[in-house]
């Protein structure tokens, strides 16, 4: 740049500033677009009709009283907690722990998901 004059230098220097300045922004969009991107894939991968089926059966095992059946099959709250923990497993690939317990009048549901992605919580309580 010796051999330029002022006015030239001056031109040269300002066309780095914008080259710099151009390639900054467009870093930036850049930057955004994929921020966007992840932020949309999140909420359409959220599970939401899977939590939902998994919750509604989860309270109706809670509320479901032990039936004892000598002659045929076994129904109580352990084995539908399992079958539920195994059919999440093997169709969903998800884990999902369900525990209740009765306390008096009142039925205490907790429901544990997760399948890698989203991990989802919730205690219900009923009346």
């Amino acid at each position: 740049m010796a051999r330029l004059n002022d006015d030239a230098q001056w031109i040269v220097l300002m066309g780095f500033i914008v080259s710099f300045s151009l390639f900054f922004l467009a870093i930036v969009v850049n930057q955004s677009t994929v921020v966007g991107q992840t932020t949309a894939e999140a909420v359409s991968e959220f599970p939401k009709h899977d939590i939902r089926g998994v919750r509604d059966v989860s309270i109706q095992s809670g509320i479901m009283d032990d039936i004892h059946d000598n002659g045929g099959p076994f129904y109580n709250r352990t084995n539908i907690t399992s079958d539920i923990r195994t059919l999440s497993l093997i169709r969903q690939d998800s884990v999902v722990n369900v525990s209740s317990s009765k306390i008096g009048d009142y039925t205490f549901v907790t429901i544990h998901y997760n399948n890698g992605v989203t991990d989802y919580d919730e205690s219900w309580t009923s009346p």
